[in-house]
């Protein structure tokens, strides 16, 4: 009887649930690929899009939106180096490399109020699902009053766990299986990209003017942990330490066919060991260069980040990053110039490291979904030592040309290729970039909505 009475309650419940489902569905309107208020889109039309907008939008009720980027990649990259010592070079030939997927969640809260949760569900670094980030952005504030609505006017608040906007290059970077704003396969050599827990105040000054400024915990994930015991490089009796982060800027659309932005960027952590610090290494996801320039005895998830350079600063770190955009019709310039200095766990004097970059992407076609380009991107670095080079290597350089063309079938669909070669000077014989040189073609299919 128990036994009956338990299976019919759970049919009646299962009868309800689903007779319910449209109706709370509806009630919640529930999208996928859908653009919320103040939100920049997944699909081809958040391209060119830095800072999300905000816009005077319409209300109409709790929205919940489900968008997503997936990128498949095929990799025919060949590498050398002159070390005559220690491991030799990964052994590769052409293939798909494993694909990339990201999920994201957005939720229309209230008027003015957006949620958003992203989360890495396959990628070379992790291949288990993985949350990115997820943040709450305040367009406006649930309090009434004029005074309230007037404060709000040009300023947006987003707190949480979120990528920091330092820089505009990680506007354009791909970002595990969202690949949709970069026309290239990867990243800068010197990936400026993390996650961290605070919140950033916008403000627009109008006419163009914009500014930014953050504060965060300081490293990629929140503990209570004391440094000492979250690693044990770091040395005994010391604490944690905030960074901070701003920008100023200026973005116009001066006419119908051009638009001008320039920006300028700050970061600075001032902790003597700042545990989990990894803004040249915070990205969870990998390379899209696969095992180049890596030792014959490497993975794909312990060596993610092939072909990319991280100065391994966690102590004192201080940055700043200067970027300009032009877009006059079909044909765009980015350019970005970068000065970073800091120090690793147990290092007593700082070292610095540079990078500058420039593209150039034309579109065209009658809805500029074709598009050819290049770019050239250089590091000169000082490098920590290591267990095969005992002392510091000054002055190294990296640099990398590469030419790109692409093709959206559709607003979410892209298919994209480019050829690529990269160059390592000035390394130690120790070291395994001794003489080393990578070059060949990755062609990628990616959709996002």
């Amino acid at each position: 009887m128990k036994t009956r009475l338990k299976s019919n309650l759970f049919k009646a419940a299962a009868v309800l649930f689903i007779a319910g489902t449209p109706a709370l569905l509806k009630a919640q309107q529930v999208t996928v690929g859908e653009r919320m208020q103040n939100m920049r889109a997944y699909d081809k039309s958040g391209i060119n899009v830095f800072e999300a907008p905000k816009e005077a939008t319409s209300f109409d009720g709790m929205k919940f939106n489900i968008g997503a980027g997936f990128t498949q990649g095929y990799q025919g990259l060949k590498h050398e180096n002159d070390r005559t010592t220690g491991a030799s070079l990964y052994h590769m030939s052409p293939g798909f490399n494993n694909a990339s997927a990201n999920l994201m969640f957005d939720a229309q809260l209230a008027d003015g109020i957006r949620l958003n949760l992203t989360s890495y569900l396959s990628s070379r670094h992790h291949n288990e699902t993985w949350v990115k980030a997820g943040y709450i952005q305040f367009d406006k504030l649930p309090f009434k009053g004029q005074f309230w609505d007037d404060l709000m006017k040009n300023i947006t608040l987003k707190v949480g766990h979120m990528e920091i906007n330092y820089g505009d290059a990680h506007f354009r970077r791909s970002d595990g299986g969202s690949t949709m704003y970069n026309p290239f396969a990867e990243n800068y050599i010197m990936d400026s990209f993390t996650t961290e827990i605070g919140a950033e105040i916008y403000v627009s000054g109008g006419n163009g003017l914009f500014g930014m400024i953050g504060a965060t915990g300081g490293t990629i994930r929140g503990t209570i942990d004391s440094t000492n015991k979250q690693t044990a490089a770091a040395p005994a009796g010391i604490s944690k330490m905030p960074s901070f982060l701003g920008k100023v800027g200026y973005d116009k659309q001066v006419d119908e066919n051009l638009r001008v932005r320039l920006a300028a960027s700050v970061y600075h952590n001032n902790a003597v060991a700042a545990a989990g610090n990894t803004l040249f290494g915070g990205d969870r996801t990998g390379s899209n260069y696969f095992m180049v320039m890596e030792a014959n005895t490497g993975t794909y998830s312990a060596n993610a980040f092939s072909g990319r350079f991280d100065p391994g600063f966690k102590r004192k770190i201080t940055t700043a990053q200067f970027n300009g955009f032009v877009k006059y019709s079909g044909l765009e310039v980015f350019g970005t110039y970068e000065v970073a200095k800091g120090r690793a766990y147990d290092e007593a004097t700082k070292r610095d490291a540079n990078q500058y970059a420039v593209e150039g992407i034309y579109r065209f076609g009658s809805k500029e979904n074709l598009f050819v380009g290049a770019r050239y991107n250089a590091v000169k670095a000082d490098v920590a030592a290591t267990a095969d080079v005992a002392s510091v290597q000054n002055d190294v350089k990296i640099d990398r040309t590469t030419f790109a063309a692409g093709w959206f079938l559709t607003n979410n669909i892209l298919l994209k290729g480019e050829y690529v070669t990269q160059k390592y000077k000035d390394f130690n014989a120790a070291d395994i970039r001794h003489g080393g040189k990578f070059n060949g073609y990755v062609i990628q299919a990616v959709v996002g909505f």
